[in-house]
């Protein structure tokens, strides 16, 4: 009876012994696929942290494809103008003018980017600070950005030689716009303030410009009012590097439409009124023409906030400012078409240095 007794003890001892080192294994692989599970975790992280860090390194060694390079940039840093051009499509919606370093800071990055000629306008550029604005920004991109060709599109009303004096070292190209050689077409176009000469002041600045060194350039609107006169004889007396010739554009929310500050539907011509007006300047060969197609999309224009300006739409739908995200993020919404603007000569010899005029 006592061994029968002693042997279910020793059984049961040993049952209890068996299962607590069951139990003891159990616990050691749990602890065991614990530790494994994570330093596998670790790994997968390291290893994604590495492909990520690879494909950045990859994406920064690689070269953006279709990436635009703003080489020609037109800064609109003013809409106010003191004419009332009835076809202006960049009209006085605000008053709005970038703060000078501000500005200074757009024109670096655009550097940087790979701008080589910026051209200044408006409204119109020389109303603000009496030019001074105007002067210090060329002085800037000549001297400290050193770009090649540094040029304005102006009406012409506000020069003083004292400007050419102080700043016309810097400038390359000076933009006259005239749209006629009759004051009274000029006036019934609305370029014009009071009864002053629109044209005295044209040969005057011509004769400036070839005075203090600067290109002179023309640019002309042809529109209903101007679409039968001959200026070829004004033409060549001017002589000009360059005569732009551009057809009448309409462009939704400046010259036509419900929130427009001009109605330019009656200067409208015609793509045939246009090739005429052409054929009749065509011994001209400083003439440059471009019709609504060549116009539209193939200028990279820069607002007073420094935003571009997509005019695919027939209106101008404004990117982000550079100023805020940078040139490359802005470009992409600006709507340029590069071939287009090669296609209408918008690459030039356009450094004065290079052009070997006779001053």
């Amino acid at each position: 009876m006592l061994l029968t007794t002693q042997v279910a003890f020793l059984k049961m001892l040993l049952t209890v012994c068996i299962s607590n080192v069951h139990w003891i294994l159990d616990s050691i692989l749990k602890s065991v696929r614990v530790w494994v599970g994570k330093r596998e975790q670790v790994q997968f992280q390291t290893d994604v942290i590495g492909v990520a860090k690879n494909s950045k390194n990859d994406a920064e060694r690689t070269p953006k494809e279709n990436v635009t390079t703003p080489t020609s940039v037109n800064y609109h840093f003013t809409r106010k103008c003191n004419y009332k051009c009835g076809f202006c499509f960049h009209t006085a919606k605000t008053s709005f003018v970038m703060p000078i370093e501000e500005a200074k800071r757009g024109l670096q990055l655009l550097k940087e980017a790979g701008m080589e000629k910026i051209n200044f306008s408006g409204g119109e550029p020389f109303l603000h600070e009496r030019g001074d604005f105007l002067g210090e920004m060329v002085r800037f991109c000549k001297e400290e950005l050193q770009l090649p060709s540094v040029s304005i599109v102006s009406n012409g009303s506000m020069i003083k030689e004292r400007w050419f004096k102080k700043y016309g070292e810097y400038l390359d190209i000076l933009a006259i716009s005239c749209d006629s050689f009759s004051e009274d077409t000029n006036r019934a176009i609305g370029r014009a303030q009071g009864q002053k000469s629109h044209l005295d002041n044209l040969f005057k600045i011509r004769r400036w410009c070839q005075d203090y060194k600067v290109a002179f350039k023309l640019n002309s609107v042809i529109n209903t009012f101007n679409i039968d006169e001959d200026m070829t004889e004004n033409i060549n007396q001017l002589n000009p590097v360059r005569w732009k010739v551009f057809q009448c554009l309409l462009i939704e929310g400046e010259n036509v439409g419900e929130d427009s500050l001009r109605e330019a539907e009656r200067f409208v011509i015609s793509d045939q009124q246009f090739q005429d007006f052409l054929d009749r300047h065509s011994s001209i060969t400083c003439l440059v023409p471009e019709s609504n197609e060549k116009m539209r999309d193939s200028y990279l224009i820069l607002d007073e906030y420094m935003r571009f300006l997509d005019c695919r739409e027939g209106r101008k739908d404004p990117s982000k400012s550079i100023l805020d995200v940078g040139v490359e993020e802005a470009i992409q919404f600006s709507g340029f078409d590069e071939k287009m603007f090669v296609k209408r000569g918008g690459k030039y010899v356009w450094s004065k240095a290079d052009m070997k005029l006779e001053w």
